[in-house]
């Protein structure tokens, strides 16, 4: 089974560069699943329902969240019905709507999608490892086909979280940092792994924000307002992960850029 994995898709940008390369994508690598993480996809915090069946049209099988999931209080209104939608499976298990994980069929074959997110330097949140570690129990009763979208700050915490679970899952792709990371590998038992699959979004901005206001911070330490620089030059970050559909374990991973640095190639 080969899955395609998308980057944080950022505001409006992020989401027409979506629409114009995932045809072209799917088109040249014939994925089986594409995984979207979508918790910017609305002006950069948050989703709201148009974005989300938005980035479905566009070809998105599952959109997974982050720790921008309720910037948007619209949200709320639909994450509970929303079935390609998941949100970490360790936000305060049992207090908030929508799921942590999903699962899919692909012909004969169960896909199972998990969204987790680290806590190191980031909102107080339930343990991953343990969240995970239940759970993934618990789907290796379905399918041995697990990909985790482990969305934390820290390189440490999400080798950390792929070491720990080598073997058990097929795939850990980490997000939320928008920068691609040069690390894609295959650990020991078999587990793909990359620290930051990167941003789908403005190529010219700062992690995908007007440039002005993000220096005038750093200069001056003034609370200013971040804005998604949406008039600029866009870029696509993503990966392909090749699994194997008897074990569940990863063949090959390789990484995707398509900016004005990485033109396409078809």
């Amino acid at each position: 089974m080969r899955i395609l994995f998308v980057g944080d898709i950022m505001g409006n940008a992020g989401q027409e560069i979506l629409e114009t390369y995932l045809p072209q994508l799917k088109q040249k690598y014939h994925p089986q699943a594409t995984v979207v993480n979508g918790e910017n996809a609305t002006r950069g915090k948050g989703i709201d329902r148009y974005a989300y069946k938005r980035l479905l049209s566009a070809g998105a099988d599952v959109i997974t969240m982050g720790n921008h999931t309720w910037d948007n209080p619209a949200i709320e209104e639909f994450i509970g019905e929303a079935k390609k939608l998941i949100r970490p499976a360790n936000f305060s298990a049992g207090q908030v709507p929508g799921r942590g994980y999903t699962l899919i069929q692909i012909n004969q074959l169960k896909l199972a999608v998990v969204n987790l997110q680290g806590r190191v330097f980031m909102a107080p949140s339930d343990d991953p490892f343990a969240i995970a570690e239940r759970l993934i129990k618990h789907l290796l009763k379905q399918t041995k086909l697990i990909v985790v979208d482990f969305h934390a700050e820290t390189t440490s915490e999400k080798e950390a979280f792929s070491w720990y679970f080598d073997g058990k899952v097929s795939a850990v792709i980490g997000t939320h940092t928008h920068v691609q990371t040069n690390d894609a590998r295959i650990l020991p038992q078999g587990t793909a792994f990359l620290s930051d699959v990167g941003m789908t979004g403005p190529y010219d901005g700062i992690l995908g924000m007007q440039r002005s206001e993000v220096i005038k911070r750093f200069v001056n330490q003034m609370p200013t307002r971040f804005e998604v620089d949406e008039q600029g030059r866009r870029g696509l970050g993503a990966c392909l992960v090749d699994l194997d559909d008897v074990s569940g374990k990863a063949k090959q991973i390789r990484t995707i850029q398509i900016n004005p640095d990485h033109p396409f190639m078809f």
